[in-house]
């Protein structure tokens, strides 16, 4: 939806949607990272490194159901995820969503033996 003006697109009002969306979401970000800090130790919950004021901000929060407006204030949808892991964490989200859930959801094991009778027929040929 373009916000237009006579004469073509009014960018000033459209700049002013995008840094306003902008600002509410690192406000609400800001809000429960805040949080999640002062629950959790500065520990990544994969790959377990550890963070100090000096690395802090390559720890990020991580929402567990992948839907950023669920912040309970217990923290239950919460995991603090190093940059690395966080991007893991969400390509393996996307991935199944494209190709399956896990790999444990592909076509099952054959129980076809294409050689079963080969040792009969080589027997009866000697």
């Amino acid at each position: 939806m373009a916000i237009r003006r006579r004469g073509g697109l009014n960018h000033g009002k459209l700049d002013q949607v995008v840094a306003n969306a902008r600002r509410d979401k690192e406000d609400r970000d800001k809000g429960y990272r805040e949080r999640a800090l002062k629950l959790y130790p500065w520990v990544c919950g994969r790959c377990t490194r550890e963070f100090t004021l000096q690395n802090l901000s390559e720890l990020t929060v991580h929402h567990r159901n992948h839907n950023h407006d669920d912040n309970p204030l217990d923290g239950s949808n919460w995991e603090l995820l190093c940059l690395f892991c966080h991007d893991d964490e969400h390509s393996r989200y996307n991935n199944a969503d494209l190709y399956g859930k896990d790999s444990s959801t592909r076509a099952a094991i054959s129980t076809h033996k294409a050689f079963s009778g080969l040792e009969s027929l080589l027997k009866k040929n000697q």
